[in-house]
């Protein structure tokens, strides 16, 4: 099967080096094994969505160099594929309502890895005391699962669904799709074979696995690049205010690529077409820093 990549910012904000990184790895990984690079808008989470942001996202992306393969793919228009995934699981009992609230979750014990492990109080129906509730999130059927996977730079990794995270949401009590469906719909939809993304997503990987086997879809293989974080350690992120990249992308570009571990040229490029030429030939996955998390360079 040929190569299919892609990169699937959110709409909340603009572009800025984190996200540069994650799409450098992914565009030059694709491109390397000659493959197809996808560009997905992932909205789903509507109210968090910016109005332009997204294209601004796709400018800043043509302005770094970056060229996609076909359309860009907005999950905001795909709500029926979601919803006839959804439907398969409800039909076959791996899905129920729950009509938990957030704040009545807060109490529920913290897995490994930092989130709420939902009790199960819905999983044999919605008790009588909340019964009255109208709205109603559908949680998936994580019964005893343990997923392992191997990725391709963080090696083998496991996580038990149910001390993880529990079951969890596919469609949210507002009527939105969840991410964790969301994505595993859109991946197999268009055909990608491998995700390059952020270490930052990592634990969300063996709850997409879950779907994609309940719902007998193709997994991709996986490669977590790592995180770039700012002085006090937290990720760069539209919510801790992370810059926009500049008007000028050349030294982001090159900051990106040297915070990938990626080898230098001969000389130091003198444009976004020279950076490229160098990046799409030079690009070696096997050099990138096995790390979760890295300080990202002064001033981006």
């Amino acid at each position: 099967m040929s190569y299919v990549g892609r990169f699937a910012p959110s709409p909340t904000g603009p572009l800025h080096f984190g996200s540069l990184v994650a799409a450098l790895a992914s565009c030059c990984d694709a491109r390397s094994r000659g493959g197809r690079w996808l560009v997905r808008i992932e909205d789903v989470d509507e109210p968090r969505s910016q109005a332009g942001a997204a294209s601004d996202i796709l400018r800043k992306l043509a302005r770094c160099g970056f060229r996609w393969d076909g359309e860009v793919v907005v999950q905001s228009a795909r709500t029926a594929l979601y919803e006839a995934a959804l439907a398969r699981l409800v039909a076959t009992g791996l899905a129920y309502p729950c009509a938990c609230t957030r704040r009545e979750l807060e109490s529920a014990p913290m897995g490994a890895g930092g989130e709420r492990v939902y009790p199960g109080t819905c999983r044999q129906g919605v008790p009588p005391a909340i019964a009255a509730r109208t709205q109603r999130a559908w949680r998936v059927r994580v019964g005893e699962a343990t997923i392992h996977f191997d990725d391709r730079l963080q090696r083998r990794c496991s996580q038990a669904l149910a001390t993880a995270v529990g079951d969890f949401v596919v469609k949210r009590a507002d009527g939105l799709h969840a991410y964790q469906l969301a994505v595993v719909v859109d991946d197999a939809e268009q055909g990608v074979t491998d995700v390059v993304r952020g270490f930052d997503l990592c634990a969300s990987t063996p709850r997409q696995i879950h779907l994609q086997r309940l719902l007998g879809l193709p997994t991709p293989a996986y490669l977590h690049v790592p995180v770039a974080v700012d002085a006090s350690g937290e990720k760069l992120s539209k919510q801790t205010r992370a810059a926009a990249l500049p008007e000028d992308p050349l030294p982001a570009l090159v900051a990106a690529w040297r915070f990938l571990d990626q080898p230098a040229g001969a000389a130091a490029p003198r444009s976004v077409g020279e950076f490229w030429n160098h990046a799409l030939a030079a690009w070696d996955a096997a050099r990138l820093p096995p790390a979760a998390m890295l300080p990202a360079p002064p001033g981006v």
